[in-house]
């Protein structure tokens, strides 16, 4: 149980934070399957309670005013506090039932998330995990905001009211198939691969900052044949030898368990290792299940250290 469907939350404030979180009241309208016309008046009758706007239009969208700011960074406080007590009612009734929030960058939800997702559900098979895979800067903002519980991300400050629970320094390499020319060296270096075809990440993952100021700094430029914020994409191109790709071990790990991708260390010395992390608002957890869950994934994060 969670404090929305106990009734906890008012209809009026789960509507507002509806679009408040899409930008839009036709886009709330169909989430809820509300008609849009009752969602403006409730936002409106709230508006007017307040006597503030909690809404401007801006380029087709709603976009929060200030007063809108401060009463969802509330609402979403309030709400995780509500949770955290239905999941502490829960433990106190034996049925270890609820529900965790994990916000994660795509890498681990490929190969890492589900793994460790695995053994916790042997031991809490009715807890449900709600994984929202974002950037980030996104994650950890999700956390801090009190929207997930647990948040990994690369390379990304731990942003106030957030507490950092475990990290790992991993080696950027080269994913390259078995058959590339380059396959059997156990270390290459960015220039290496000048001329070839090249998958590169986009702005909206931390990746992209670290092997482009290694490019200024080495004097290389790619002719990138894609661009893309998926680390499954860029995988999948490389399996199919459609040209080379850049990223840690972890995403792939299938892939170079089954002999389709090598990973080949990177050695160019403006290239720093990447730092994965674990965050959550607090150190400790009053309930089990995100108690365990944090518990996991620190030790699964740790292991990875040095990699």
């Amino acid at each position: 149980m969670d404090a929305q469907r106990l009734g906890l939350v008012s209809a009026r404030l789960h509507y507002f934070q509806t679009v408040a979180q899409l930008g839009s009241i036709r886009g709330a309208a169909q989430v809820l399957n509300v008609a849009p016309s009752a969602i403006s008046r409730t936002v409106q009758a709230l508006e007017a309670t307040l006597g503030l706007p909690l809404f401007e239009r801006v380029r087709q969208r709603l976009k929060l005013t200030s007063a809108g700011e401060i009463l969802v960074y509330h609402a979403r406080a309030s709400a995780s506090e509500l949770n955290q007590a239905c999941a502490i009612i829960n433990d106190l009734t034996g049925l270890r039932r609820g529900k965790i929030g994990v916000s994660t960058v795509e890498s681990v939800t490929r190969g890492l998330l589900p793994r460790i997702l695995a053994e916790f559900w042997k031991r809490l098979p009715n807890v449900a995990v709600e994984v929202r895979t974002v950037g980030s800067s996104e994650a950890l903002r999700l956390v801090a905001e009190g929207e997930t519980e647990l948040g990994i991300a690369f390379d990304t400050r731990v942003p106030r009211g957030t507490q950092r629970l475990a990290g790992a320094s991993l080696s950027l390499g080269a994913l390259l198939w078995p058959a590339h020319p380059l396959a059997g060296r156990r270390e290459v270096r960015l220039n290496d691969f000048a001329g070839e075809r090249v998958f590169l990440s986009d702005a909206t993952l931390a990746l992209r900052s670290s092997i482009e100021g290694a490019l200024l700094d080495s004097h290389i430029e790619f002719d990138p044949r894609a661009v893309t914020n998926s680390i499954d994409f860029m995988a999948k191109c490389v399996t199919a030898k459609l040209g080379v790709a850049f990223q840690t071990r972890v995403g792939v790990e299938s892939e170079l368990l089954r002999g389709e991708l090598l990973f080949v260390p990177l050695r160019d010395p403006a290239l720093r290792p990447r730092r994965l992390l674990l965050a959550s608002r607090a150190k400790t957890f009053p309930t089990e299940p995100p108690a365990l869950l944090s518990k996991l994934l620190s030790a699964a994060i740790g292991q990875l250290d040095g990699q």
